[in-house]
C-alpha cells in the first residue's frame, strides 16, 4: 500500500535525522569531558544528568511516554561517557540484584558493572579506587533502614552522590514454575521479610533460607531441585527460571533508596539533600538540643535513625537526612551549631534528591 510505504519513509527519513543529531550531540559530550579532564573535573555529573532529564520531560508533549523517554536519554548520556572510558560501578552481586538494576537505571547499561558479595566489598572497591562509584541500599519503605549499610559509613571515609529511588517487585521463581514442588525458598532477609504473609499463606511448610542476595538465590534455586528464589524478573531472564507466582510483596508501593557512594560531593543543584551522622553527649536533653537548631532554621529533616555505637553501652550514633546543601549558609549554620554537643559528627555527603518514579522488576 503506498500509504504505508510512505509513512514507513517518513520514519526512515527521521531516523536518518535522529542518527546525525545523536553523533553531533556524543561530539560535543566528549568536548566537554576534554574540558573536563584539563580541568581535573569528575566527567560525572549527577545534578547535570538529572537537569537534562527533568527538561526532556518538561518539554515532551506526547504522545511519546514520559518513562521511555527518560529510559532513551539515560542511555544515551551512558553512551556518550563511554566514548572516552566507561564508568566502573561496584554493586552487590551477582548480577540481576535489586541493587544491580538500581545501578543500571542510574548509570545506563554502557558502564562496567563490577558485581561483589557484600556491601562492604562495595565500599572497599571505591575506596581501594577499583570502581569510581558504588551502589548500595540504605532503607526500604516497608522494613526501614539497611544497618549494615549504615554501618559502613562509620568505618570508610567516602561520601553520598546521589540516591535512587527504585520500586522493588518480588517474584516466586523456580526450575519448573510449579508452586506445588517447592520446599525450600531462599532470598535476602529483606526480601523475605517483604514477602512474609504471602509466604505464610502459601507455602507454610518451606524452609525460608538467607543469602548475600536476590540474584545469589536465583543462582542457587537453578541448581536445586525442590527450591525456589523470591528475586526479579531480570533475575529469571538470567538463570532461565520460570515463575511460581509474580508480585508475591505483601505491600504494594514498595520503593527501595539505594546511595551512590564516591569520593566527592557534587556541587549544589537547589534541589538537594544533605546526610549527616553523629554521636551525642549522654546527659538529659541531648537529643532536644541537637535537633532545636535545625527547627530554628526551618530546615526540614527527611529522615532521622539511631544506631548503637558498638563501642560503648548505650552511646548511639544517629544519621539524619536534611533538605538542602552543605555549602548553604543556612544547613552550615546548623551544622555548625550541634557540633559543640557532639561527641563526633560526620557529613555524609551533600547530593542531589532522587526522583521516586524508577520502576524494578
Amino acid at each position: 500500500m503506498k500509504e504505508l510505504e510512505d509513512l514507513r519513509k517518513g520514519i526512515d527519513r527521521i531516523d536518518g535525522e535522529l542518527l546525525k543529531l545523536l553523533n553531533e550531540r556524543a561530539r560535543l559530550a566528549m568536548e566537554i569531558g576534554r574540558i573536563k579532564r584539563r580541568n581535573n573535573a569528575h566527567t560525572y555529573s549527577p545534578g547535570r544528568e538529572r537537569e537534562v532529564l527533568e527538561r526532556i520531560k518538561a518539554q515532551n508533549e506526547g504522545p511519546f511516554p514520559d518513562d521511555a523517554l527518560k529510559t532513551i536519554y539515560r542511555e544515551i548520556i551512558s553512551a556518550s561517557r563511554s566514548l572516552e572510558e566507561p564508568l566502573k560501578i561496584a554493586c552487590l552481586g551477582p548480577l540481576a540484584t535489586y541493587t544491580h538494576l538500581a545501578a543500571l537505571r542510574h548509570f545506563g547499561s554502557s558502564s562496567e558493572y563490577i558485581p561483589v558479595d557484600s556491601i562492604k566489598e562495595v565500599f572497599e572497591a571505591v575506596d581501594t579506587g577499583r570502581a569510581s562509584y558504588g551502589v548500595v541500599p540504605i532503607e526500604n519503605s516497608n522494613e526501614g533502614v539497611v544497618s549494615y549499610t549504615l554501618d559502613m559509613f562509620i568505618d570508610y571515609d567516602l561520601k553520598v552522590i546521589a540516591e535512587v529511588m527504585l520500586e522493588v517487585s518480588h517474584n516466586l521463581l523456580s526450575r519448573d514454575g510449579d508452586l506445588s514442588k517447592i520446599k525450600r525458598v531462599y532470598s535476602h532477609p529483606q526480601g523475605i521479610a517483604q514477602c512474609k504473609e504471602w509466604l505464610e499463606k502459601n507455602l507454610p511448610g518451606a524452609m525460608l533460607l538467607d543469602t548475600s542476595s536476590t540474584a545469589k538465590a536465583a543462582e542457587i534455586a537453578a541448581r536445586e531441585e525442590g527450591a525456589a528464589a523470591i528475586a526479579s524478573e531480570a533475575a529469571a531472564r538470567l538463570y532461565d527460571l520460570k515463575f511460581a507466582a509474580r508480585q508475591i510483596e505483601d505491600r504494594r508501593h514498595n520503593y527501595t533508596r539505594f546511595l551512590i557512594i564516591g569520593k566527592e560531593s557534587p556541587p549544589v543543584t537547589g534541589r538537594d539533600k544533605t546526610s549527616i551522622m553523629f554521636s551525642i553527649k549522654d546527659r538529659p536533653g541531648a537529643l532536644y538540643d541537637i535537633l532545636e537548631p535545625f527547627k530554628k532554621s526551618g530546615l526540614n529533616l527527611t529522615k532521622i535513625e539511631s544506631r548503637p555505637s558498638k563501642r560503648k553501652a548505650w552511646e548511639y550514633i544517629f544519621f539524619v537526612d536534611m533538605e538542602g546543601h552543605v555549602q548553604n549558609e543556612t544547613v552550615k549554620k546548623a551544622i555548625k551549631e550541634i557540633e559543640d554537643n557532639c561527641l563526633f559528627l560526620k557529613i555524609l555527603g551533600s547530593y542531589p534528591m532522587g526522583i521516586e518514579d524508577d520502576k524494578g522488576a
